[in-house]
């Protein structure tokens, strides 16, 4: 007689039992600290013997604290409890084309440092970008307080995140010259450590972090924008964050040559690298940040006349997302996105209405990010914490 296939499904163990209930409660106190046991109980549906045992397992950890008695009316107070603060450290690191910046956060996702170090935005080789990176590993560590441990690393990256045959991250980023670049390896051999090491792209991490902390919560489906040098996106539906090629879309055909190589993309119009290049004259400031802050700030005719019809372009980049995705919220994002939402909103905000679906553009919600001062660092920094909540099998 054949022997019956046994599935995955009916492989579960007490192990695993006990890790979903650890998981579940980790992620509804991350969510509604500081709460009660009962609030949690409620919460996940679990038994409050259940509750019990791994929240007290969790406070032997030290990753739960007490918080102190809650009010009482009568009767024994209840205890609120919380992520314990002092438990570790997540490092958050965004690799932009101008600079990279690192950000440290602890288990409440409350920010504890931060770290910058500028890059020419005409080098972007593996080695040296890596190099980079560690150093403003090290930059956070040195300023960190040394009874915490870092619990895990995350990189946004500009391009598309891929696993190679062995299972480690490699980076296809064309705006940077990256081809299969095995960014894990390179950063691991630099900052060591046994902590997990996640990566993944800079748009989708805006999201991310919009969608936990900032403009993007409670939305049914949206869009967040990464505007910096170049531009890019990521469509958020049901709490899953997807990035996209939105910068290099076509909205002008045979319009200007793109860093890709095609010609008329959005992020040909409205990345700051392509505007200060359509400008054509010399701007004050030491980097990009600052040459288009003053050009936006700028009171000449020229500067003027070429932020609105870029205003126009980003509008109509903006309603192609309205009419594809649908969705209720879109947020623009980015240091670049948010100067010239800040100069030209009511502009973009009307080229998107001339352009959209009248119906779908009536259903959504143009709107700026609004977290500070780096939140695709703060996004990086929630790979690691959702590995640390719910760590894989």
């Amino acid at each position: 007689m054949r022997k019956p296939v046994i599935s995955e499904r009916h492989r579960y163990t007490v192990r695993d039992l006990r890790r979903d209930n650890r998981s579940a409660l980790l992620w509804a106190l991350f969510s509604a600290q500081p709460c009660t046991r009962q609030d949690l109980g409620t919460a996940t549906g679990l038994s409050p013997a259940s509750v019990s045992t791994a929240i007290r397992e969790l406070i032997a950890e030290g990753v739960v604290a007490e918080a102190g008695p809650l009010e009482s009316d009568g009767g024994r107070p209840s205890v609120l409890l919380r992520m314990n603060p002092d438990y570790g450290q997540f490092i958050g690191i965004d690799v932009g084309e101008t600079r990279i910046s690192a950000e440290m956060f602890d288990l409440t996702m409350a920010r504890l440092a931060r770290a910058e170090h500028l890059l020419d935005p005409r080098r972007h080789g593996p080695e040296l970008v890596a190099d980079r990176i560690a150093q403003c590993h090290a930059l956070l560590l040195d300023g960190a307080d040394s009874q915490r441990s870092v619990i895990g690393v995350g990189v946004a990256v500009p391009g598309a995140v891929e696993l190679d045959a062995d299972g480690q991250v490699t980076v296809y980023g064309q705006s940077y010259g990256w081809d299969a670049v095995p960014l894990e390896r390179l950063l691991r051999d630099r900052i060591g450590g046994e902590f997990p090491l996640l990566i993944d792209n800079g748009a989708k991490s805006l999201a991310q972090a919009e969608l936990w902390f900032g403009a993007a919560r409670g939305a049914r489906r949206a869009v967040v924008c990464l505007i910096g040098s170049g531009a890019g996106a990521s469509v958020i539906t049901g709490g899953v964050t997807t990035a996209i090629e939105w910068g290099h879309t076509t909205i002008v055909a045979g319009g200007r040559r793109c860093r890709c190589g095609s010609h008329g993309c959005v992020e040909a119009y409205v990345g700051a690298e392509a505007i200060l290049d359509r400008y054509g004259r010399p701007v004050p400031g030491g980097d990009e940040d600052a040459a288009l802050t003053a050009l936006v700030t700028s009171s000449s005719a020229e500067a003027s006349t070429l932020l609105d019809e870029t205003a126009t372009y980003l509008g109509i980049g903006i309603a192609n997302l309205i009419n594809v995705f649908n969705p209720d919220r879109v947020i623009l994002g980015g240091w670049a996105g948010q100067l010239l939402a800040e100069r030209s909103f009511p502009l973009i905000e009307r080229a998107a209405a001339e352009h959209a679906l009248r119906h779908t553009f009536a259903a959504t919600t143009i709107t700026r990010g609004d977290l500070v001062p780096d939140p695709v660092a703060l996004g990086a920094a929630t790979l690691p914490l959702t590995h640390f909540l719910s760590p894989p099998p």
